[in-house]
């Protein structure tokens, strides 16, 4: 019984479970139910939106298409009316040219005919000349026939005859005009001679630059360059700024250049990187201090090389500021030859010279020595006087005697010399500066040309002798008289005036002079 009661507890317990799960699941299977059909009412609502937003954006599409397409259709019509109007312009263009055309054919057609009828002209008139050319020719080939009878001379013969008559009048003709043209030459020689400095000038002056302007400084490596450039190029700007040269540093190795006009600058400024180089202490202070420091010395040192010199050629009693003038001229070159050096050179030829002529040869010394100082100009005012009467200037104003100066104003003729001294001078100058080698010319060059003057004057006939003198600057030719008169003697000198032009290059002038002499000896027995 109590078995039964527990089967039925547990089936009833079962049937209760099995009825609660029935339950929960039907009130869970109701709220899927709602909650599907709420979301088919937003799906719903969802769908109706989105037809709406599709409606709108297909009508805003449209209405932009209809303005693009109105927008297209304005600028097609106005591209239109610009192609129509530029048709229309076009073809009125056309029927103008169409009408000029006709114009200028109509023009040409006449002018064709005129032509026809002036051409047939010209062939008429052609051919008259023509019939009488040849009835000229006929009458010509008569005269000559009749003149050959009457002179009893051939056409050749006559000819040659004319033709030695003119020559004869031509070469007469002719030495008169040379004689003009060198008469008007004379007159026209300082233009001239101004164009031909200009000439040299322009053929040599680059070589006279860098020799006057250029100093060379060697180093020993590139990294002393770069030490002397410094950082950003400040040791170079301090250097330059002190001492008024220009430094130019290329790809050059182991040189560095030194460009100044002004002599002295440039050699304080070698003198300068040279300390600088051997101190190691390269910097703007430093820089600055030592370039003061080598200043002083050099004007120390260049008083004191004028001392010198002025002890050596026993030249006493001038003035500290020719002293310091004369010691500049070490620094100083032109045609590669010491301004000093020339200097002392020519103050012992004018004292051997006016030894020679019984003159003061102390005054002539004196005057040699300071010939050339005006080639030391110390402003730019002052460089453009002539070297000459700018070292006459100076002498004057520092207590010179007058035949001291007058000597250094007149050795290159620019003021008249008004005692011995000057042309001493002159010739001393001269021979300093134009001896073999003196100015950068080999001596194989210099005898090379010598011997081509001499070689010259030999080619002509009639010259007996010919000689080269005062270091080619004449050209001296002895003609024979029985063979060049004087009239001739002219004429030779002109052609081999021109064939030196033409055959050598030569500086300054050369002067050709022909001698024509005629001896008469008679022996008394």
């Amino acid at each position: 019984m109590e078995k039964n009661v527990g089967i039925s507890f547990l089936m009833g317990w079962l049937i209760g479970i099995i009825i609660c799960y029935l339950f929960v699941k039907k009130i869970i299977l109701k709220t899927h139910i709602h909650q599907l059909k709420k979301s088919k009412i937003q799906l719903r609502k969802i769908i109706r939106n989105a037809e709406k937003e599709r409606e709108f954006l297909k009508r805003k599409q449209m209405i932009q298409v209809k303005r693009k397409f109105i927008e297209l259709r304005i600028q097609h019509e106005k591209h239109a009316r610009f192609r129509e109007k530029k048709t229309i312009k076009i073809e009125n263009q056309t029927i103008e040219k169409d009408e000029h055309l006709s114009k200028e054919i109509e023009i040409y057609l006449e002018k064709n005919d005129r032509l026809k009828l002036q051409i047939q002209d010209y062939e008429s008139k052609y051919n008259i000349l023509k019939n009488k050319r040849i009835e000229f020719k006929n009458i010509h080939i008569r005269q000559v026939a009749l003149l050959e009878k009457i002179s009893n001379l051939s056409t050749c013969h006559a000819r040659d005859k004319l033709i030695e008559i003119l020559q004869r009048n031509i070469k007469e003709q002719a030495k008169l005009y040379i004689r003009e043209i060198l008469d008007k030459s004379r007159k026209n020689a300082e233009k001239e001679a101004k164009k031909i400095l200009i000439q040299s000038i322009q053929r040599i002056g680059k070589e006279q630059s860098i020799e006057n302007s250029v100093s060379i400084f060697n180093i020993n490596s590139n990294e002393v360059k770069g030490r002397i450039i410094g950082k950003e190029g400040r040791n170079i700007r301090a250097l330059e700024k002190a001492t008024g040269v220009e430094i130019i540093v290329d790809d050059t190795p182991q040189t560095i250049l030194l460009s100044c006009f002004n002599p002295i600058r440039r050699e304080v400024a070698r003198v300068s990187l040279t300390k600088l180089v051997i101190d190691g202490r390269i910097h703007p202070a430093k820089i600055e201090e030592i370039v003061r420091t080598t200043e002083k010395n050099l004007e120390k040192d260049i008083l004191e090389i004028g001392k010198k010199n002025l002890i050596e050629l026993g030249i006493y009693d001038m003035h500290p500021k020719l002293i310091s003038m004369i010691g500049k001229m070490k620094y100083r070159f032109s045609y590669g030859q010491n301004l000093l050096q020339h200097s002392r050179e020519v103050a012992h030829l004018s004292s051997m010279l006016s030894s020679e002529l019984g003159l003061n040869a102390k005054i002539a010394k004196r005057a040699g020595l300071l010939h050339d100082i005006g080639k030391i100009p110390e402003t730019e005012l002052e460089s453009e006087f002539p070297h000459a009467i700018l070292g006459m200037k100076w002498a004057k104003k520092y207590g010179e005697t007058i035949e001291v100066y007058n000597a250094i104003g007149g050795h290159h003729d620019e003021i008249e010399m008004t005692g011995l001294i000057g042309p001493v001078i002159q010739i001393s100058d001269a021979i300093s500066g134009s001896r073999p080698g003196i100015r950068k010319n080999s001596f194989e060059s210099y005898s090379r040309r010598l011997k081509e003057l001499e070689s010259i004057a030999f080619s002509f006939n009639g010259v007996k002798k010919a000689f080269a003198i005062q270091a080619g600057r004449e050209l001296r030719v002895l003609v024979e008289s029985n063979k060049i008169n004087d009239k001739q003697s002219l004429q030779l000198s002109y052609d081999i005036m021109k064939k030196i032009k033409n055959t050598i290059i030569y500086p300054g002038q050369i002067k050709v002079t022909v001698i024509r002499e005629i001896r008469s000896i008679q022996v008394i027995r």
